[in-house]
């Protein structure tokens, strides 16, 4: 390359030569285990005084971390203020990149990046949060042209395999590939820049220069050149943003799904695997295998993995392979060591082909104070992030689990979903179960969550006041975020929360809304009692809310249609849940300091609020405008509360000749609704229900089914079985069961009870 920035070839296709200085280009496949091992011998037999590597130049004072950190890790770059503007390189132990970085640091050879600085690229504004490597696939185009199918496949034969592929071969490669082609704007850009990198460090003295980089750029470094002042016209005028740059710690699932930087790879612990075998990779891969599935208690043997063994090989062999592949190895562990169990092979794949492995960056990275404080709770309370998901059960009567859980919970308030909470096993509010699975863009939340506060707790409780006070808030998003502030113990936040529930509350007229919002406040309230945190005030917006809703109830119960119906049901029967729990068995309304007594001082009055929400529902119940769903479904809460004696007669009525077999079956559906053993416990209700099912017509049947078979088709099936020996009991008591049985007239009837019960076929 001569100072004007022209560029001529001396000698192998990849090497420049400026007077006495040479350049080495050395194109790679990122994340090659084979690129990996051939750069990493070429810089020993070369021996450079400078190492250029793709990826943006505002990491160069990141590079000197290197060697403390554990790959997988990742380049981290976005826009303070701008959440939406951030980009990862990824590198891994096997990638080439990687390998000449620690070469450079342990050489003390300087090390830089040449690719356009992120600060550029960041400012690109489509909408395109990660930086593409290439818009052809030249590995896919070789690939093809060599009579593969499979890139992959491919490059594991004549790179990864074979070991001994220079890299001038690679560059000739791509220089036809690439030949006609044009590249587009963004592209023309990062190489331009590339090419400016290479001529800095020239005139700095450099006159060993190693550049390593993806192959596909390799002939737009190399032959014949435009000037520098080419390349400075096409970087003229670049959109520019503020960027700041770290390390971050990156995940190999993680890698097998990334298609920006470098482009992903579907195997990165296979590959992992080539690149730290030292011999006999193939053995070596399937007797880890027969560990794992020995470990999920399998019965593998050695000679499993012998057979195994021999069986790849022989596959390479037929495929004219030079070494079993990942397909040979995958199929030999599919035949012999899982004998053709697919669950079997999926496990290999998650935890061996793709892997578990987290990185890993050490205490000198560069750090936003969030992602400091949350690196020491996470040692302080022994929460491990880890890659794979990892179940946690907590008990929060323990001081430990008390502590992980508000810190789970606060993180979810920032939106750093480390922590999935699922289905308590126990019973009792002192239990929680958490799915913990660290992923890389974690920290990037964390990045942009930093103006909000230095620490954890600080950054949730601002984040909880913000949402209160913004106005697009909703009743129920803030009674969420209520329970949020008190399960992640955010005292000083609560106050405004629940300020802003109040007047929200105050001046909603929907009572939908409000029935949608009670339960999580009763929810909320109870913290109080399992948690020991404070729910001061919280009585009185639950005894405001349940008033509005008993006096808004009857009115939002008329003229309904059937999705209307049901939908309105959902939030009558999560209500009266609600309302149990603040009148529990063993916790009367007049105690003091229970939840049901707080609500019940704060009414004036001795009533439970149980109590009077029976009341409003029977009430409502005896009105003759309802809906035949909601009718049926307060008649039987009413019922199972003991508030009704003449179940039977109002069944009897909504089953009579005057009322539609639609509005009839609606109401058997809502009085059903809590289950079926009912009807095995009370013979006079099976029987209304059997006699009105045989009193109807073929046609009103037909007309019912669907309800009739959605609502029976809701047992439990013990509970369906329960009901039919009841009935043929019944029968039999009457006399029945000693007529002759009509198998063939017997047989319609058969099939219509398994269609009602959701069993047809059977």
């Amino acid at each position: 390359m001569s100072a004007d920035g022209t560029g001529t070839t001396v000698g192998k296709a990849s090497v420049l030569t400026v007077g006495e200085a040479s350049v080495w280009v050395l194109g790679v496949r990122h994340h090659g285990p084979g690129s990996a091992r051939a750069v990493l011998a070429e810089l020993e037999r070369l021996t450079p005084d400078a190492i250029l590597i793709e990826g943006p130049p505002e990491a160069d004072a990141l590079v000197a971390l290197a060697p403390e950190l554990e790959p997988p890790v990742a380049l981290l770059a976005h826009v303070p203020g701008a959440p939406a503007r951030a980009a990862f390189w990824p590198f891994a132990g096997f990638s080439p990149e990687w390998q000449a970085i620690l070469y450079g640091t342990s050489a003390g050879i300087p090390v830089r990046f040449c690719d356009l600085p992120a600060a550029h690229s960041l400012a690109d504004d489509r909408d395109d949060d990660e930086i593409p490597d290439m818009r052809a696939d030249p590995i896919g185009s070789l690939a093809a042209a060599a009579g593969y199918d499979d890139a992959e496949r491919w490059w594991e034969d004549v790179v990864e395999h074979r070991g001994d592929t220079p890299f001038e071969v690679i560059a000739e490669a791509m220089a036809a590939v690439r030949e006609g082609y044009q590249p587009d704007e963004r592209e023309a850009r990062r190489e331009a820049y590339m090419r400016r990198t290479i001529r800095a460090a020239l005139k700095q003295g450099y006159a060993r220069i190693a550049v390593i980089c993806g192959a596909w750029h390799v002939p737009a470094l190399t032959g014949s050149l435009p000037s520098a002042a080419a390349d400075n016209t096409t970087l003229r005028g670049l959109p520019k943003v503020k960027a700041e740059l770290t390390w971050v710690p990156w995940t190999y699932s993680r890698l097998a799904s990334w298609s920006g930087y470098g482009a992903g790879i579907t195997s990165p612990g296979w590959y992992h695997h080539l690149f730290g075998a030292p011999d006999r990779p193939v053995e070596r891969w399937l007797a880890e295998a027969a560990a794992v599935l020995r470990d999920e208690g399998l019965a593998v043997s050695s000679a499993h993995v012998i057979e195994s063994v021999r069986l790849a090989n022989s596959l390479a062999a037929l495929r004219g392979r030079p070494l079993a592949g990942l397909g040979e190895v995958t199929e030999a562990a599919r035949a012999v060591l899982c004998e053709g169990d697919d669950l079997a092979v999926e496990l290999i794949q998650r935890r061996m082909v793709v892997g578990d492995r987290l990185g890993h960056v050490s205490d000198g990275t560069p750090m936003v104070p969030l992602q400091r404080d949350l690196r020491e709770q996470q040692r302080r309370l022994r929460l491990k992030p880890e890659a794979l998901d990892r179940e946690l059960d907590l008990d929060l009567r323990k001081a430990l689990d008390l502590d992980r859980s508000r810190l789970l919970h606060r993180l979810r308030l920032l939106g750093v979903g480390w922590g999935t909470r699922g289905e308590s096993r126990g019973k009792g509010t002192f239990r929680e179960t958490w799915t913990l699975q660290w992923r890389p863009e974690h920290d990037l939340a964390l990045i942009e969550q930093a103006a909000l506060g230095t620490t954890v707790l600080a950054a949730a409780a601002q984040r909880a006041t913000d949402l209160a006070g913004a106005e697009s808030a909703a009743l129920a998003d803030l009674t969420s975020l209520v329970e949020s502030c008190l399960l992640a113990e955010l005292p000083e936040a609560l106050p405004g929360v629940l300020a802003a529930l109040s007047a929200k509350a105050a001046l909603d007229t929907d009572v939908t809304h409000l029935m949608a919002a009670l339960p999580a406040m009763v929810r909320a309230h109870r913290y109080g009692d399992v948690r020991g945190t404070s729910a001061e005030g919280l009585a009185v917006i639950v005894r405001s809310m349940l008033d509005r809703i008993r006096v808004g109830l009857p009115v939002a119960v008329t003229g309904l249609d059937d999705d209307a119906a049901g939908a309105l049901l959902k939030h009558v029967d999560a209500v009266h849940t609600a309302v149990a729990l603040l009148a529990e068995p063993g916790t009367p309304a007049e105690e003091p300091g229970s939840p049901a007594g707080e609500v019940a001082s704060a009414q004036g009055g001795g009533a439970s609020p149980r109590s009077r929400w029976l009341v409003t529902l029977r009430g409502i119940s005896d009105r003759q405008d309802l809906h035949g769903l909601i009718e049926g479904r307060l008649t039987r809460i009413l019922l199972d509360s003991g508030e009704l004696d003449d179940a039977g007669d109002r069944m009897s009525r909504a089953m009579s000749r005057g009322q539609t077999p639609a509005r009839a079956a609606a109401w058997v559906e809502g009085f059903l609704a809590g289950g079926g053993l009912l009807l095995v416990h009370d013979p006079r209700l099976l029987a209304l229900v059997d006699g009105w099912l045989t009193g109807l017509s073929g046609d009103q049947f037909t007309d019912v089914l669907p309800l009739l078979r959605r609502t029976f088709g809701g047992f439990a099936v013990p509970e369906r079985r329960a009901v039919g020996e009841r009935l043929r009991s019944a029968g039999q008591d009457d006399g029945e069961g000693e007529q002759d049985v009509d198998e063939r007239r017997a047989a319609a009837a058969v099939a219509t009870v398994l269609a009602i019960i959701g069993r047809t076929g059977q």
